[in-house]
């Protein structure tokens, strides 16, 4: 810590707080100075020397306050950033390289690293914890999401050797293990706009429901609305469990283990007036099963694919109508089309709203 001398004013201690609250109402004070204070005095660093009239104004309310050069402690200066704790440690083309996006599950952090970090993965990490006080453990993403489950591997780079965490999101909290059970913190903004467009009374059915942050959002959203929550995987289907005791919608959310296929045919059929497919790597494939979920008028089906350079928005949405017409049934309209979040180079999550006839 360096010192610096420097204009500031001095007072008896029992004026302390009085001349800190004088002394930042006139915007004079010095803030990457510590204030400094001996038996009988504070002393407040200043940025500037006070004019005149100032320095009467203070000591009209402080008779004993003196302005002179004093000597303080420079504050330490935090890191604000990952990239300015590792500038010392790391060559310029490295910090170039750092990962530019981190995903936030309750409080574990998970990175993209590049090849040339993975000998400096621990200083990275360790970064990371200092500058983001609420997380306690670091992942780096071991390979790509694969699987029936939709998993991932993860290594531990820093903190707490753990995967399992509780997950904050809207209101909501989810029991989440990112290595037995899929969830993206980056949909938390498609959870709560799709809550927000079902309405009171309606039946929901939530094809790949993982942890369950579609249906929970739901049923904290309306009174009076029935959520059939599916998933293939046992692991998923525990948390979700959990999930709907800590979130208190056990007379809503109804779990279901199974391939939502079988589920939908010999439990759910022609019972929804919403679907929700969030299973872009295999949505075509289950389109049918949601139109059979669907009530015999119809509904809203809420479909996710994945989308890249080579196809057009409007390919995906003739694709989708065929997809439907094989089904039996026929697209009414498409209320909504966007891009949802950027999944790889060239290559993004879609969603589509179609009304289904």
């Amino acid at each position: 810590m360096m010192d610096r001398d420097s204009v500031g004013v001095r007072v008896p201690k029992i004026y302390g707080e009085k001349a800190i609250v004088l002394a930042n109402s006139l915007k004079i004070t010095d803030r990457e100075l510590e204030i400094q204070k001996d038996e009988k005095f504070i002393y407040i660093p200043l940025s500037r020397e006070p004019s005149k009239t100032e320095i009467g104004s203070l000591k009209k309310q402080i008779p004993e306050l003196k302005v002179s050069k004093y000597t303080f402690h420079e504050k330490k200066r935090q890191a604000r950033t990952v990239a300015e704790l590792l500038e010392n440690q790391l060559a310029p083309h490295l910090l170039a390289s750092l990962p530019h996006a981190i995903d936030f599950v309750g409080d574990i952090a998970i990175i993209e690293l590049s090849q040339e970090l993975e000998p400096h993965k621990t200083a990275v990490g360790e970064a990371i914890l200092k500058t983001h006080k609420n997380v306690h453990t670091v992942l780096a993403k071991a390979g790509a999401v694969g699987g029936t489950y939709r998993l991932r591997e993860f290594k531990l780079i820093a903190g707490e050797p753990k995967t399992e965490t509780i997950h904050k999101e809207y209101g909501c909290k989810y029991h989440v293990d990112v290595a037995k059970a899929y969830f993206s913190p980056r949909l938390s903004t498609e959870h709560k706009r799709v809550a927000s467009l079902v309405k009171d009374g309606e039946t929901v059915v939530d094809m790949f429901a993982g942890v369950g942050p579609f249906a929970i959002q739901i049923a904290k959203a309306k009174e009076k609305v029935q959520v059939y929550a599916v998933d293939v995987n046992p692991y998923a289907v525990e948390l979700l469990k959990e999930n709907i005791r800590l979130n208190k919608v056990n007379s809503k959310v109804h779990s279901f283990l199974g391939d939502s296929r079988q589920i939908v045919r010999e439990r759910l059929r022609g019972v929804a007036d919403r679907a929700i497919m969030n299973l872009p790597e295999k949505a075509f494939e289950y389109v049918d099963v949601a139109c059979e979920a669907l009530k015999p008028e119809g509904g809203i089906v809420h479909f996710y694919n994945f989308v890249n350079a080579s196809e057009t928005v409007d390919n995906m949405k003739l694709r989708f109508a065929d997809a439907v017409k094989s089904s039996g049934r026929e697209v009414k309209q498409i209320l909504l089309s966007r891009f949802v979040r950027e999944t790889a180079p060239y290559e993004w999550q879609m969603v589509l709203d179609a009304e289904i006839r």
